[in-house]
């Protein structure tokens, strides 16, 4: 059974052809791989739950993640092959790049049809955005790992900074020379970037105040710096792709 439901994340994320093999030294956790060669690669498209790391309980089925990870990596003889993103490196200096098996499987989709991560994306490493979400989509519909529970946080209860799945009910659409800020039950902001207008529709704020909205990524406490000025919002959310908005309902973008 387990086959026939891996099936579409393979079928849907072709391996790039003349993709040269490299050694893995050992799985650092879900989402992240470091080599013999030294380099750390962050698997573009995935955010695992999170290890246990300073003073810092792990998130459910972090564990999971980082096993599962290092079966495939096995099941792939030690070595897998990499497709560098159009931004090679994060800030850490790890290598971003789309990380497949030596049968040709794309690991962050495996991953991610096993319901052990939440996609993401960021731009312009949005290559696999299609593919990937439907592999998530997929693990969602069937309730499997992260899914088996309801992971999407209601924008008013937000606690703590850090990557989230937020649901909510668009109280106040505001645009800037800078951005598009989405106010979402009146408690987080959601701020599209000028870099990605390009990718809404022209009419993308029209009849947007009142809907419900599904977004996704790493959520800033802004009541920790000196940027949050008296009437703002406390938590702020920077869209990295147009991909990790979703309207609730039959609207699409």
């Amino acid at each position: 059974m387990a086959v026939i439901w891996q099936m579409p994340a393979l079928a849907l994320c072709p391996t790039p052809d003349r993709l040269a093999m490299v050694g893995v030294r050992n799985v650092v956790d879900g989402d992240t791989l470091r080599l013999v060669d030294g380099r750390s690669v962050r698997l573009i498209g995935i955010n695992a739950p999170e290890l246990a790391r300073r003073g810092r309980p792990g998130e459910p089925l972090a564990e999971a993640a980082r096993r599962r990870l290092a079966a495939l990596v096995r099941e792939s003889g030690g070595v897998v092959g990499l497709r560098p993103g159009r931004e090679p490196r994060d800030k850490y200096g790890r290598t971003l790049a789309q990380v497949y098996g030596r049968s040709g499987d794309n690991l962050a989709a495996r991953l991610l049809s096993e319901g052990l991560g939440f996609r993401v994306a960021v731009a312009p490493n949005v290559s696999q955005v299609a593919c990937q979400r439907q592999a998530e989509k997929a693990a969602r519909k069937a309730g499997r790992g992260i899914w088996r529970d309801a992971p999407v946080q209601k924008a008013s209860a937000l606690r703590r900074s850090g990557f989230a799945l937020v649901g909510g009910k668009v109280s106040d659409v505001r645009r800037t020379r800078q951005s598009i800020r989405i106010e979402m039950d009146d408690s987080l902001v959601v701020q599209v970037p000028a870099r990605l207008l390009h990718s809404f529709p022209s009419s993308f704020t029209s009849g947007l105040k009142g809907r419900h909205l599904e977004v996704r990524g790493w959520v800033l406490d802004r009541s920790r710096s000196a940027r949050l000025k008296r009437g703002e919002k406390r938590w702020l959310l920077p869209l990295t792709d147009a991909s990790m908005l979703e309207w609730i309902g039959s609207k699409k973008l």
